[in-house]
C-alpha cells in the first residue's frame, strides 16, 4: 500500500507540474486578447494542448476556447507539430 501512496503521490505532483507549465506557457505565447482566459482552460484541455508546438499553440487554444473542446483526446487530435513528452515519470 505504501508503494502505491507514493506511486500517486508523484504522479498527482507531477499533474501539478504540468499544469503550471501549461500556465506559462499560454502566458508567454498567447496573444493579448487571450490571455485573460488562460485560467477557463481545464486541466484536460491542458493535457490535450501541451503536445501542440509553439507555433501551432495560440490558433490550437483559441479553437479549443471557441468551440468548447473540453476533452484531451479531440484536442490531441487537431494537433499537427506534435510535441511528444518523453520526460514524464
Amino acid at each position: 500500500i505504501l508503494f502505491l501512496f507514493a506511486r500517486l503521490f508523484a504522479l498527482a505532483a507531477q499533474d501539478r507540474v504540468i499544469r503550471l507549465e501549461m500556465r506559462l506557457r499560454l502566458r508567454e505565447l498567447l496573444p493579448d486578447d487571450l490571455q485573460d482566459q488562460i485560467n477557463e482552460f481545464t486541466p484536460k484541455q491542458m493535457v490535450g494542448l501541451r503536445f501542440a508546438g509553439d507555433a501551432e499553440l495560440p490558433a490550437l487554444a483559441r479553437k479549443v476556447l471557441e468551440e468548447n473542446i473540453t476533452a484531451a483526446t479531440p484536442i490531441k487530435k487537431l494537433v499537427t507539430d506534435w510535441q511528444g513528452d518523453y520526460h514524464r515519470v
